[in-house]
């Protein structure tokens, strides 16, 4: 079985980087000053963002493998397992990584909106490549952190330095948008692949046995991570994935009104509604009237 080193803290994580630890919450790394490797898997119990700058062997993370890419970026959070593995070629990293404790964050603005951050549970293929200029302001960004953290700890500490790790952040968040926007052509694709997805599912009886298709079991399909489809999806389509599958649920229940003789229940079931009153509510929610007086309506 393979071995899986567990750093917990900040402290542990400088000790591997060699690097000293000036915050027992909160470190920057530059990699220049890590040694060479071949293999590792490493469970991490810190949020952690990576930046690369040169290809440095293919990077698992779960299931998934990824060659890395000159400027990119690469998200943990608490709880995520991560390894890199040369295949017996010794690698010297460059680029930086930021590490933070959970507890750094309590009772901050940023520990009730890291969750809005849903890039830290992303698949590693799903990461974010920067422009030159891009990559000038994450440096940037880590360079003023890694300056609050050489200052001696004040009262005002913690503050500045969450502060510069959200803003950090929502530089990210804005390089993820234009990374959607330019990759518009492929997202297109996707959304083509999703509507196809749910097209099968619903024409090869899965609902009636399985129930109406779940967003986390289309991004599985199409080998996305569930956040990176939800937001992928909302960026092309202009509304969440559940709410196109439930688009696309309303377009197959007209359909069914109006071409069957099935009555509402039947229809409802055929759906992958459990309950005959759940496809009723979302019904009249999306169109106004209850399937049946939809029906008389338009009969």
């Amino acid at each position: 079985m393979e071995k899986v080193e567990k750093f917990e803290t900040v402290r542990q994580y400088n000790d591997y980087a060699g690097v000293e630890t000036l915050h027992p919450l909160v470190s920057v790394v530059n990699f220049e000053k890590v040694g060479a490797f071949q293999y590792f898997r490493r469970y991490m119990g810190l949020y952690a963002v990576f930046l690369k700058d040169i290809k440095c062997g293919n990077i698992t993370y779960g299931c998934q493998n990824y060659d890395y890419e000159d400027g990119t970026l690469v998200f943990v959070s608490p709880g995520q397992v991560y390894g890199v593995d040369s295949k017996g070629i010794k690698n010297k990293p460059s680029g930086y990584g930021l590490v933070f404790h959970p507890d750094l964050i309590i009772g901050t603005h940023l520990a009730k909106s890291i969750k809005d951050y849903t890039f830290f549970s992303y698949e590693v293929n799903e990461a974010l490549h920067l422009s030159k200029s891009e990559r000038q302001v994450i440096v940037s960004c880590l360079e003023k952190i890694l300056t609050e953290i050489k200052q001696n700890i004040d009262k005002h500490s913690k503050t500045l330095i969450v502060s510069n790790i959200e803003l950090f952040l929502n530089y990210c968040m804005r390089f993820y948008d234009r990374q959607f926007i330019t990759r518009s052509h492929v997202n297109k694709d996707i959304l083509t692949r999703f509507e196809g997805l749910l097209d099968d599912y619903f024409e090869s009886g899965k609902c009636e046995a399985e129930g109406l298709p779940t967003v986390s079991y289309c991004a599985n399909e199409l080998n996305f991570s569930t956040n990176y489809f939800r937001d992928l999806i909302k960026k092309e389509a202009g509304q969440s994935p559940l709410e196109f599958i439930q688009s696309r649920v309303i377009e197959k229940a007209k359909a069914l009104i109006f071409g069957t003789n099935k009555n509402i229940s039947e229809i409802s079931y055929q759906l992958g509604f459990k309950y005959q009153q759940h496809f009723t509510r979302l019904f009249k929610q999306k169109v106004g009237y209850a399937p049946a007086e939809y029906r008389n309506l338009n009969a």
